[in-house]
């Protein structure tokens, strides 16, 4: 049952209203809520315990960080309709204020990311390659992806061109995209002869490329760098056919902190749940997963498409 009163009741105070109105741009740890509100963390915390209890808000720890994210969707929704229509279009001086923080953190992360990758550009297949078998993780994506031909793919933050490398032989074309040029002019060392690979500077936020004109889209260990995981799979499925087919692969849940601290990983890892939820509210479903143990870090594949048959799950020792 949802309960109204508590509903009603977290809602009534202008500081969790103003938490609400966040989240529903994008998660947020507690501590990035607290630097957009201007408040203690303890306090904001408090906030977000009542928002939680009433079933408005979600709180996921991962290392020593706390996520907060919105609530289900049939408990927000018609709290968020309803805030909507009482807005009247105009906003106050609190969200216009709170918009322009907020601006100012995603900036914050996003340039911390873009000066690590650039600085780390290099190693990056060496760095990959401390965490899991890199010749392990491509055999499972042949043995997912099947024999036929790719048609069109895009390879969704290329970094030095592996994939593109590995698959471009089985696509009609192949467009690998990446935010940082340093990354890129690697690849293009990489990838001087393939003849139907192009690279693009474009943001996983913001594909170059028309609605459903992708076959099949990659994204390869980049989800765990993405501020806002599930809008880089709705922009992914934006660009997929009907019968498209979008492979992921990341890391299952895990405590390396030092990750986050060291090598710039946004997200310790991803639950089948997460990614079967993103995957959900951007019309696709999850059809395939593998799970890749053995090592420290588990390696998970994911396989959804537009029409998907029953969720299949492979665990390989």
């Amino acid at each position: 049952m949802i309960d109204a009163l508590a509903i009603f009741g977290a809602l009534g105070d202008a500081t969790r209203l103003r938490i609400l109105a966040l989240l529903r741009r994008m998660e947020l740890s507690v501590g990035e809520l607290a630097q957009v509100l201007g408040q203690s963390q303890p306090r904001v915390s408090r906030h977000v315990k009542i928002l939680c209890d009433a079933g408005l808000a979600e709180r996921r720890k991962e290392g020593s960080w706390v996520f907060v994210a919105l609530g289900r969707p049939e408990v927000v929704a018609p709290i968020a309709a309803a805030l909507d229509g009482w807005h009247g279009g105009e906003a106050d001086h609190w969200t216009i204020a709170d918009a322009a923080r907020l601006a100012a953190v995603r900036a914050d992360r996003a340039a911390s990311a873009a000066a690590w990758f650039e600085s780390h550009a290099g190693e990056w297949d060496a760095i990959r390659s401390l965490h899991v078998a890199d010749a392990e993780i491509e055999a499972a994506m042949q043995a997912v992806l099947g024999p036929a031909p790719l048609g069109t793919l895009i390879d969704i933050g290329t970094g030095t061109g592996r994939m593109l490398e590995l698959f471009a032989g089985r696509a009609d074309t192949a467009l690998g995209i990446d935010r940082s040029s340093e990354m890129l002019r690697l690849a293009r060392v990489k990838l001087a002869g393939a003849t139907n690979a192009e690279l693009r500077q474009a943001d996983l936020y913001a594909l170059p490329m028309a609605d459903g004109a992708a076959d099949v889209a990659i994204i390869h260990h980049v989800l765990h760098f993405a501020q806002q995981p599930g809008a880089a799979l709705a922009e992914a499925a934006r660009v997929l056919g009907p019968d498209g087919r979008l492979l992921i692969v990341d890391f299952a849940p895990h405590d390396r902190e030092d990750l986050r601290t060291r090598d710039a990983h946004v997200r310790l890892g991803f639950a089948d749940e997460q990614i079967a939820g993103w995957l959900g509210a951007a019309g696709l479903r999850l059809a395939r997963v593998e799970t890749l143990g053995g090592g420290e870090l588990t390696v998970k594949l994911w396989l959804a498409h537009k029409g998907a048959p029953a969720l299949r799950e492979v665990k390989a020792a």
